[in-house]
């Protein structure tokens, strides 16, 4: 039975092998006929016979649609090994550049056709090697000059590698020394093909591969940095294929370079070390010993610019957490079977990574910190800012985990929110809100709140601002009367006057206020203490709007209206706080600006703090003390009492405080002493006694007593260097004398007018012009005298010293002394007649002499 099946196949065969040999033969015949050309002596007569050749080949495709494919090619796969493949593989090196071209291309043609491919491999990959491959060490430029033709011959590689499979096995030496070269040639097209081919070559030889992938690793490196993008892309993912199918020891020596590729500049390049880490991940066979190697590169992608590589390496993450999870499931059954919800404080929890990629960072998280916080502190800031992105995402992921690393990551970013990007303290700013949001408030306080009270800098306030703002409100609850108390303490809140620590420590009570809400009322002292020494330190760097702001949401906080309301409530402690060293102070002194700042913004509350206010104040103010605290003093009293109507005097309060100021303020400070520093505080002085008799709170008998107790001072400061002194004493002998309404004794009288008269010469026309109103107030007061009589001779002399300066050469002054003489008239109007008419003709123009005399000729008669 058998012989009967095996005789009725071999009849069945018998037409077809028939067909085939005789279409091999007729092939045979041909090609006997075209392959001596080939061994011609001119160039052009074998590339006539290889043009034959490719025209013959070509024409002799199966075309016909019942045409058995595989018939052909057992046809033609006997002629091509016996006769053509052998010529053509010396044809590689012919001289001539068109013959070796027409060669790569029927090698392509044949290897195409045959039946069996994988028999031209012993002949076919010593020849591509002996064309590509640069002889070694020397590296000498491979014996291939054209570039087209290594290009092609690399295809033809690529081609044999597609075909042969896993027979190219034994020749694996032959087409890695291929690669090797060709992997480095000049021209990037052969370079893209090259890592094609090697890639291929991985596939094709799982089992014989990893013995040889070690030696392409070296070349693949050379080219990733390839100015051609595809270049760098072709080498990613070749260099993917090669350590998936080869060895993994080349994982540590491939990182590096793809660790720099993840700042490309192109976004292929990015996404290509993506997808190939995130394979490694989920395919590598030892991955599981590179985890904490490979994990950061492909978190990295997490911040990428595009989003839709972002979203791939979140995909590919998510992936490699479901796979780790399943093949870890019994490790993981108890956590799986009681799954906890997202905390309640989460950032995102409908995007909580999944429990697979959470313990995989957290089991790797103590192996990847270290690499983490030496790259955040480089000197690339691409490398910074990726390290403080990749920071944030692995916290994320730690979550409550992140508590046994706290020390070093808190170091680390007390170090990076230093960083001048800004992209890097971004990143900074997040992992420590997250901290806030995982880790527990006594844990981090005591790290931070240590490190602050040893070394208080503007990034350890920003990192405490972070996690305050990230911490949920029941957790700081406890907490916010101690962070308060910190930050009030002088050597924190009179750190460095540098403006960005200000502003951090003002992000700090703003963090506080904001986090914390009705709770930080029991902390509101504190914090409005914090607020006053930004205001005072750092105001005028521009933050006092914000500082406003801050102050309103306390008040809110605390329940009262406004920032006025505040201070209030907490004026006779802030007070005691600010004044609580005033013996020792200095113009240096931060609290002479802290008082500054409460007496400006306490408004009316300040008048019931005025018996706790002015003892600070005499004792600051008194001569032994600083000449520069004083005059700085000096201005903050005269701030206080200009608006003395609407707070300092708002009920009356001042009255009680006005001896004091008076005897043992002002006096002491308008005595004459020699020197510019004391005349400075001499023109301070006068500045607040101005301030306090023009504010309006003064009856007239107040004024009456101010002028008993400080008149000889004042006339004394008319003589003062300081024009604003000059200008001022004459505006407050103006003021005194119209209180006085004619109180004043005689003989004191007289003496006021001869210092104002002196005025009269002063540089400053302004100052001229206020002793003239002012000595028309001096005769207005003895208008109102009941006995004018014993003021005629000084009447009379002051008549005749203003008549001089009726011819001065300022018109302005002119004007006022006409109006002064006319105001004063009225009192002896026949004297001035006498003397006006005895001075005309000294006057080089009489004609306000004569504008005078027609005022007095028009005036009514003396009653």
């Amino acid at each position: 039975m058998a012989a009967l099946v095996a005789a009725e196949a071999a009849v069945t065969r018998g037409p077809a092998e028939a067909a085939e040999a005789a279409e091999a033969a007729e092939l045979s015949r041909v090609l006997s006929r075209l392959l001596p050309g080939l061994e011609a002596d001119n160039k052009l007569g074998r590339r006539r016979a290889l043009e034959a050749l490719q025209r013959e080949l070509e024409a002799a495709r199966p075309e016909a649609p019942d045409a058995d494919p595989a018939a052909a090619a057992a046809a033609f796969q006997g002629p091509w090994a016996r006769l053509l493949l052998p010529r053509l593989l010396r044809c590689l090196t012919d001289p001539a550049e068109g013959c070796r071209a027409l060669a790569v291309h029927l090698l392509d043609l044949g290897l195409r056709r045959a039946a069996r491919p994988c028999d031209a491999l012993p002949r076919l990959l010593p020849a591509l090697a002996a064309r590509l491959a640069c002889p070694e060490p020397a590296r000498r430029p491979p014996p291939e000059p054209c570039e087209e033709l290594r290009l092609a011959l690399v295809q033809l590689l690529g081609l044999a590698v597609r075909l042969g499979g896993t027979a190219l096995a034994p020749h694996l030496d032959d087409a890695v020394r291929v690669l090797r070269s060709t992997l480095l040639d000049p021209f990037a097209a052969v370079r893209r093909e090259s890592c094609e081919c090697a890639a291929g070559l991985a596939r094709a030889t799982p089992d014989h591969f990893h013995m040889q992938s070690e030696s392409l690793i070296g070349p693949l490196m050379q080219t990733v940095s390839h100015q051609h993008w595809k270049v760098r892309v072709a080498v990613i993912e070749a260099t993917g294929a090669v350590i998936q199918f080869g060895s993994g020891k080349s994982v540590d020596d491939v990182l590096p370079h793809f660790a720099q590729r993840l700042f490309d500049d192109v976004p292929q390049v990015r996404r290509a070390v993506t997808r190939v880490v995130g394979g490694w991940l989920l395919d590598l066979r030892d991955r599981y010993s590179f985890f904490h190697k490979l994990i950061p590169l492909l978190l990295s992608g997490f911040d990428d610019d595009i989003p839709d590589i972002a979203h791939e390496a979140t995909s590919l993450w998510e992936k490699v957490g479901l796979q780790w999870q399943t093949e870890n499931e019994e490790d993981l059954k108890d956590k799986l079977d009681f799954a906890s919800p997202p905390p309640a404080h989460h950032p995102s929890p409908e995007r909580r990574p999944g429990l697979g990629c959470r313990e995989l960072v957290f089991r790797n998280l103590a192996k990847i910190l270290p690499a983490i916080c030496h790259d955040i502190t480089d000197w690339v800031a691409g490398t910074r800012v990726k390290s403080a992105q990749l920071l944030a995402v692995l916290l994320l992921h730690a979550e409550d985990h992140a508590t046994q690393h706290l020390e070093p990551i808190l170091r680390t970013l007390l170090h990076a929110c230093a960083d001048e990007e800004g992209a890097v303290v971004r990143s900074c700013i997040s992992c420590a809100e997250l901290i806030g949001a995982f880790v527990s408030p006594e844990v981090f306080l005591k790290l931070i709140l240590t490190t602050l009270r040893k070394s208080p800098s503007a990034p350890g306030l920003l990192v405490l601002a972070s996690v305050v703002r990230g911490c949920p409100r029941e957790a700081l609850r406890p907490h916010v009367k101690v962070i308060a108390t910190e930050l009030a303490q002088a050597h924190i809140c009179q750190g460095p006057e540098n403006p960005v620590y200000g502003e951090r420590l003002l992000l700090c009570v703003q963090a506080l206020v904001a986090g914390s809400r009705e709770d930080c009322r029991e902390a509101a002292l504190p914090l409005l203490e914090v607020l006053v020494t930004v205001l005072a330190l750092w105001g005028a760097t521009g933050l006092g709007d914000k500082v406003q702001e801050t102050l309103a949401a306390l008040a809110a906080a605390e329940g009262v209206d406004g920032s006025q309301d505040l201070f209030r409530e907490h004026l006779g402690p802030l007070l005691e706080w600010v004044a609580a060293s005033h013996r020792d102070w200095t113009v240096h002194s931060a609290e002479v600006l802290l008082l500054d700042v409460v007496v400006t913004h306490s408004g009316p509350a300040l008048g019931e703090a005025l018996p706790q206010l002015v003892p600070i104040l005499r004792s600051c103010l008194q001569p032994a003390r600083d000449p520069a605290l004083r005059l700085q003093l000096f201005s903050t009293l005269t701030r206080v009492l200009l608006r003395a109507q609407e707070a300092a005097d708002a009920r009356g309060q001042l009255r009680g405080c006005l001896d004091t100021v008076l005897k043992d303020i002002l006096v002491p400070n308008l005595q004459w002493h020699a020197g510019r520093t004391a005349a400075a505080i001499r023109t301070a002085a006068v500045s607040c006694l101005w301030a306090l008799v023009s504010s309006g709170v003064l009856s007239d008998k107040q004024v009456q007593e101010v002028q008993e107790t400080l008149m000889p001072q004042v006339l004394t400061t008319l003589e003062e260097d300081s024009q604003t002194a000059r200008l001022l004493s004459c505006r407050i002998v103006g003021v005194f004398l119209k209180a006085s309404d004619g109180a004043t004794e005689p003989d004191k009288f007289i003496k006021i007018y001869p210092e104002l008269l002196k005025r009269l010469d002063d540089v400053s026309n302004e100052v001229r012009l206020a002793a003239t109103s002012t000595l028309v107030t001096w005769l207005e007061c003895i208008r109102n005298e009941a006995g004018q009589c014993c003021y005629r001779s000084s009447v009379q002399h002051l008549y005749r010293e203003l008549l001089v300066y009726l011819d001065d050469p300022e018109r302005a002054v002119q004007d006022a002394v006409l109006e002064a003489l006319k105001a004063g008239s009225v009192l002896f109007p026949d004297v001035l007649v006498r003397e006006t008419e005895a001075a005309l003709h000294r006057h080089r123009s009489p004609a306000y002499c004569e504008q005078l005399l027609r005022h007095l000729q028009a005036a009514p008669p003396a009653q």
